[in-house]
């Protein structure tokens, strides 16, 4: 006979701890609810923008390829 297998974890995003990717993890990939909210909360204050250089100041606003 085989063993069942051992319960997969990954480590947390937040924490970087230990996190049970299961179904029985209703938090996952988190290791709890405070990890959770604490990535929502980063989210929702726009921490994960990815870096992009800005338009010069009098360049118009829009789509570039429609611009004459």
């Amino acid at each position: 006979m085989t063993s069942p297998a051992a319960p997969r974890t990954v480590p947390c995003p937040t924490c970087g701890g230990p996190s049970l990717f299961s179904p029985a993890n209703s938090y996952r990939p988190f290791c709890s609810q405070r990890c959770r909210q604490i990535d929502l909360g980063a989210w929702a204050a726009e921490d994960f923008r990815m870096p992009a250089e800005a338009p010069p100041e009098d360049a118009e606003f829009g789509d570039p390829k429609r611009q004459a």
